[in-house]
């Protein structure tokens, strides 16, 4: 059953808290820079679906590559147990995906987002 997109917000780790955020989880293999846990306030941090280094550094936030680095990270991410914890948590209320990028139109988390609304992986 697909999650309904007002479940699953996108928000940079630089970005304050809010109490509409619900669950803040981050997704990122690496904790952002200068930011400390108290201000990032996550609740949960799963790096097991972040991107594999290799596949980070071969994409480097270059859009010409979206669609093929999507493709890879859905790869690489596709039956993990946290993607069902993800799909649970956002069932119960908002879940917010936490992420240090620049880019907000071009990272892990619209990509992972994007993967649990269309309900694959």
């Amino acid at each position: 059953m697909p999650l309904s997109p007002a479940r699953l917000r996108l928000k940079r780790a630089y970005d304050p808290p809010d109490a509409a955020d619900g669950t803040r989880v981050l997704v990122d293999r690496i904790w952002p820079r200068g930011v400390t846990k108290q201000a990032l306030a996550a609740d949960l941090w799963l790096k097991e679906l972040a991107p594999s280094t290799g596949l980070r550094r071969w994409f480097g936030h270059d859009p010409a590559k979206w669609d093929e680095f999507c493709r890879r990270y859905q790869a690489e991410i596709a039956g993990r147990e946290e993607l069902d914890q993800l799909r649970a948590l956002a069932r119960k209320g908002p879940v917010t995906l936490v992420y240090a990028a620049r880019d907000q139109d071009h990272n892990n988390a619209v990509a992972l987002r994007e993967m649990l609304l269309s309900d694959q992986g």
